[in-house]
């Protein structure tokens, strides 16, 4: 998980730097930099590993200057190395990134046959490559941006400061968060508040789209359109400045929109984009070998394993029984030596899951678990742990924890998948690939907030709900109602629609919404068969699907329109829906979204 910290002011800015890049080092980074004008030139000092590199160098070549920007980085395009580290730079401009720029490729093609050289592998480097291309030809820097910010896609938090501007910097949001502090003579400039929480309690988040200038003494902000917003300046404290809630009114909402961000920096711990390959963490077993595995969970954590059965069978051809960790401790199970257990948990405290891990560990299984706390019991009694690097989740209803779980699980499939030989490298980059694309297709998904609360006004008064998927959207399906009944407190259930005839059917009313979760795969047909069963008994139905399959239909219905994926990756795109109408029906009935009745947020008692 990237971070970015920015100061123009008065004092020297490379001591402050790094102490706000000391304090963003638990997002974890692989290499850190920071870069100052110096006499109106842009001098950078960087370092691939620790920010103790990085301050060894700083103090044998010290920078002077009163504006800079820094920078910790996990690696996505391009190793971790010094060249590939931020903030990347020309004669005209430096620039720090956190997030993905989806079409470098096609910026890079078309700056390098412009006369652009560029030095690094990274993504990044378009960004400032693009802004000196404008500068280069006249543009001020506040055109040049507004220019680059309109060719530029993905998510992304920006931080840039221009060589000759001692008093200019800019800053620009999409997807990733960003903040902005307001001191004395002093403007800073963070990936969160935390970065900032010595400097200043005064911040300010920017909005989706939102970017702005910033002098010593202010700053003025953009929306997308280009027009002049105000944000609210908050006052923050040090003590709340690492769980803040940021712009956002809950922590869920918060955790919802960190997801493009926090999906992201779990897949650079894993894809290469250049050969598009996945690399796992070392496992201490040979997993060509693997010929059974065993997945245990419990809630949301057991519906990403319920996910993962679907890829590893169908991907890697490997049989995966999937268990509930409070009934799989006392059936006590038969389990040949030499078996892969798996567990889930996103604290790494759950108990039955640590009870149900002890006896496997007694069965002569190999230990595999997959946490988003790295100290946690489970991780550290386990052989080997794949970690979700979602950051703090404060919502007892799980978000971002449940997505960065499908995306290591979707990681894992193809790293399975590879081993056994079950497929081919051509097969594992496009799934790759495919992978690399979800963090901007969650932000597309994000765009249809204000449809859903539309959505969820009618879904508020049913004391009843049904969620339809089938394949890898049942899983989903389960996810949904669960979110419902967790925050809303509406009784809710989720189906395979295969199953609907079964007996669900006999609940269809006017009264009862179905939600059906319907990307366009080879399943679809069949699902949109089970809508016309719906229909024609007077139920109500909320259709999530893409474009193709919305114009496909044919009959009445409300839709929401999804982007067009992998069925692969559909998954992890399907959960951000229905995670967004639980949260705006659950604030339409005015329960406690952060806090529902009951729920603790780490079950660490049977």
């Amino acid at each position: 998980m990237c971070g970015i910290v920015g100061i123009i002011g008065q004092a020297p800015a490379a001591p402050l730097l790094v102490e706000g890049l000391r304090r963003l080092e638990y997002r974890g980074y692989d290499s850190a930099g920071i870069a100052t004008l110096v006499d109106g030139r842009i001098e950078r000092r960087r370092a691939r590993g620790k920010l103790v590199n990085l301050e060894t160098l700083l103090a044998e070549q010290p920078v002077t200057g009163t504006i800079g920007i820094g920078h910790t980085r996990w690696a996505t395009h391009g190793v971790p190395n010094e060249i590939n580290a931020h903030p990347h730079a020309t004669d005209f401009a430096a620039v720090v990134h956190n997030g993905i720029i989806e079409n470098f490729l096609e910026l890079r093609a078309e700056l390098t046959a412009a006369g652009r050289v560029f030095e690094s592998e990274t993504d990044t480097e378009a960004v400032v490559q693009l802004l000196s291309h404008y500068l280069a030809a006249g543009d001020d820097p506040v055109e040049a941006t507004a220019k680059t910010l309109k060719r530029i896609e993905g998510a992304f938090a920006l931080g840039i400061i221009f060589a000759g501007r001692p008093d200019l910097m800019i800053a620009a949001r999409q997807g990733s968060p960003l903040a902005i502090g307001y001191g004395q003579g002093e403007m800073y400039l963070g990936s969160d508040a935390l970065a900032l929480a010595p400097l200043t309690q005064k911040i300010a988040y920017l909005s989706d789209g939102d970017w702005a200038v910033l002098s010593a003494e202010d700053a003025t902000i953009f929306d997308r359109d280009g027009r002049r917003v105000s944000r609210e300046v908050r006052q923050t404290a040090l003590s709340g400045a690492l769980i803040g809630k940021g712009e956002h009114r809950h922590f869920m909402h918060k955790e919802i929109y960190e997801q493009p961000q926090v999906i992201g920096d779990t897949l650079n711990t894993m894809l290469n984009p250049t050969s598009r390959t996945i690399t796992l963490a070392a496992i201490p077993f040979p997993l060509e070998a693997v010929e059974r595995v065993t997945i245990i969970a419990c809630g949301t954590s057991y519906y990403a394993a319920m996910v993962a059965k679907y890829w590893i069978e169908q991907l890697a051809r490997i049989p995966v029984e999937v268990d509930i960790a409070s009934e799989f401790r006392y059936r006590a199970p038969a389990m040949p030596a030499g078996g892969v257990a798996l567990f889930i948990s996103q604290s790494g405290e759950t108990a039955d899951t640590l009870a149900a891990l002890r006896y496997c560990r007694s069965q002569g299984q190999h230990i595999l678990s997959l946490v988003n706390v790295v100290e946690s019991t489970i991780a550290r009694e386990s052989d080997a742990v794949l970690n979700t690097v979602a950051g703090p989740e404060i919502g007892v209803a799980s978000t971002k924890a449940f997505t960065t779980q499908l995306t290591v699980l979707a990681c894992l499939a193809l790293v399975l998948a590879r081993c056994r030989g079950t497929i081919d490298h051509q097969v594992e980059a496009r799934l790759s690939q495919a992978l690399a694309e979800v963090p901007a297709r969650v932000a597309d998904v994000l765009a249809h907030d204000g449809r859903l609360r539309q959505i969820a006004e009618d879904v508020t008064a049913a004391r009843d709900v049904l969620y339809l998927g089938r394949g890898s959207s049942y899983p989903i399906a389960l996810e949904g109602a669960l979110k419902l009944k967790e925050i809303s407190y509406i009784h809710a259930e989720g189906y395979a629609a295969g199953e609907m005839k079964h007996g669900p059917i006999a609940l269809i009313d006017e009264k009862v919404p179905v939600i059906v979760l319907a990307p366009s795969d080879e399943l679809y047909d069949k699902t949109a068969s089970n809508v016309q069963e719906v229909v024609a008994r007077g139920g109500r139905v909320i259709f999530i699907s893409d474009g193709k399959g919305v114009e496909r239909l044919g009959t009445k219905a409300v839709t929401v329109e999804m982007p067009e994926v992998d069925a692969f990756v559909a998954p992890i795109l399907y959960a951000v829906p229905v995670q967004l109408l639980a949260y705006h029906v659950a604030v339409a009935k005015g329960t406690d979204v952060d806090q529902p009745r009951n729920l603790a947020k780490s079950v660490t008692v049977e």
